[in-house]
């Protein structure tokens, strides 16, 4: 265990005074079942969604002082998104040093976009407790700043971008409906259809009914040609 916790400071880049902690992060609660909480990365994924978000609205703030505050909101939702913290995951293999009940079958199993952006936000709490903000600050500037700088799209909110393409075709306004609900309680998955009248229906999943709405307004858009299928976007065999 100890030669793979180094492995995975090394590609991280935080060698730990607590591995304690990154161990937890690397924790999937199937692998605490039953035990108090902290044991796992669920605690730390809360945190480290939020000491993100201060990391990259701070290298925003920096990057791009022409930006209004529109601007600013729309890239930073993108960099903090799951799919973007899930391709972070995948390059530095953190699905790879998962710690999970049930053993390489179930860990191969569980490394879906949710689990992997679960993953590396917990890394970043565990490094911020660790090291401070400065060391998790490094973290995310390591990792995000590339992705910030690269020009690619910014899209707008999905939803909001899908009822003005009806509407300026004289189209019904999007309607969304839950096809169904899976998954344990701390790890549901939503399914959502989005329903323009007269066209056929675009599916999304995601954790909860918000992001699984958008995810299906986003399928309908890029279906339809109004947005590239994203060349950024995580590929299901990384994941596997």
């Amino acid at each position: 265990m100890s030669d793979e916790v180094a492995a995975v400071e090394g590609r991280i880049g935080h060698v730990f005074a607590d591995r304690a902690r990154l161990i937890a992060a690397l924790t999937h609660p199937s692998a605490a079942d039953g035990a108090p909480p902290g044991t796992d990365y669920q605690r730390l994924e809360f945190l480290g969604d939020r000491v993100l978000g201060l990391a990259v609205s701070d290298m925003l703030y920096e990057a791009f002082p022409g930006a209004d505050e529109g601007e600013l909101s729309r890239r930073l939702a993108d960099l903090v998104r799951k799919e973007t913290c899930a391709e972070v995951a995948v390059s530095l293999q953190l699905g790879a040093a998962m710690i999970v009940g049930g053993g390489k079958l179930q860990r191969r199993a569980l490394r879906t976009r949710n689990v992997l952006g679960d993953l590396c936000e917990s890394v970043i709490a565990a490094i911020y407790l660790d090291g401070g903000f400065d060391a998790a600050r490094g973290f995310v500037a390591r990792n995000w700043r590339e992705r910030m700088l690269s020009g690619r799209q910014v899209r707008r909110n999905a939803k909001t971008e899908l009822q003005e393409w009806a509407q300026s075709r004289g189209l019904p306004t999007p309607v969304y409906e839950i096809t169904g609900r899976s998954g344990p309680d701390h790890e549901p998955e939503f399914g959502v259809e989005a329903r323009i009248e007269s066209m056929e229906p675009a599916v999304g999943h995601g954790a909860s009914r918000r992001k699984a709405e958008q995810a299906a307004a986003r399928a309908l858009l890029e279906r339809e040609g109004v947005w590239p299928r994203s060349a950024e976007a995580v590929d299901e065999d990384e994941l596997a």
